[in-house]
């Protein structure tokens, strides 16, 4: 009787092998297409979970962005008096609103990929994966939202005869989000990674968004800054993203496209080392969390 349970279970087909050590550059995507109905319903999760039980609804993904723009135009563009070149402030404060709160929904949504899904991980096997992508799409889905706003009240100035000049370089908008959401993505599933080891990271992440955010072009343009800090101000590769959004939209920027280039470079970086710490972190951090 143990013979022929033996032999049954050595002939069996297994669909799926386990196995716990990969290769960093193993992503599997074969396996993340399989469980493309199981991202699919994380999505959804995300998407609706932020206005859940609320009355204005899906209204709370255009917001924050909506009020963060009146106030920076009140306090930067009234009260401080810094120039937008012409253009009018609440449409430069709302394009570089679109663009960063995509950026640091993208950080923040998947740098506690590891630390809230941790019960989750420890039941069931899927793609580890599967839940920062989810993350992304869901952050894809609401930066929709906002631009279709954004949308309306640009064609709004324009029609109105403000100083707003749309040119080409508004069809290279998927190249800028697919940049966006790779630095995004990279990031924050490092950040994820690091802190199984190290909490203060999640501590000072929103410390850190806020540094980045005042070191881009969003509440001033880039033109008004010279000198070291110019400079300083083009290491950051959101900037270069801001501007050529800007330009494609508002007609304005002061920089080359060309700095684009170093935006896609700095990506390919960044997500080539989050790989590496993802899939370190992977198999072991069920026993550090």
């Amino acid at each position: 009787m143990d013979m022929k349970t033996s032999s049954s279970e050595k002939d069996q087909a297994w669909t799926v092998v386990i196995r716990p050590k990969r290769p960093w550059w193993d992503l599997n995507l074969s396996e993340l297409w399989r469980y493309r109905d199981l991202i699919g319903l994380w999505v959804r999760r995300e998407f609706v979970a932020v206005y859940k039980q609320t009355i204005l609804g899906p209204l709370w993904h255009v917001i924050p962005t909506l009020i963060s723009s009146a106030v920076f135009t009140v306090v930067f563009g009234n009260i401080a008096q810094i120039s937008t070149e012409g253009t009018p402030a609440y449409l430069f404060y709302m394009a570089g609103n679109t663009i960063w709160v995509y950026f640091s929904g993208c950080v923040s949504s998947t740098s506690v990929t590891f630390a809230v899904n941790v019960g989750i991980f420890g039941k069931v096997y899927f793609p580890r994966l599967a839940m920062p992508i989810a993350s992304i799409i869901s952050q894809l889905i609401t930066f929709g939202v906002r631009l279709g706003v954004f949308l309306a009240l640009w064609l709004f100035f324009l029609l109105s005869g403000s100083s707003v000049h749309p040119t080409g370089w508004v069809f290279l908008l998927p190249v800028l989000l697919l940049i966006v959401a790779g630095m995004g993505f990279g990031l924050g599933i490092m950040i994820s990674a690091l802190t199984t080891k190290y909490r203060d990271l999640q501590q000072l992440l929103g410390v850190g968004l806020t540094l980045v955010m005042y070191a881009s072009p969003i509440i001033y343009p880039l033109s008004e800054v010279t000198g070291t800090l110019r400079l300083l101000l083009l290491l950051n590769p959101l900037s270069p993203v801001l501007e050529i959004f800007r330009l494609g939209f508002l007609g304005k920027s002061a920089i080359s496209p060309i700095y684009l280039l170093y935006s896609v470079g700095f990506t390919i970086v960044v997500l080539l080392m989050s790989v590496i710490i993802f899939h370190k972190a992977e198999s072991t951090f069920l026993d550090t969390i």
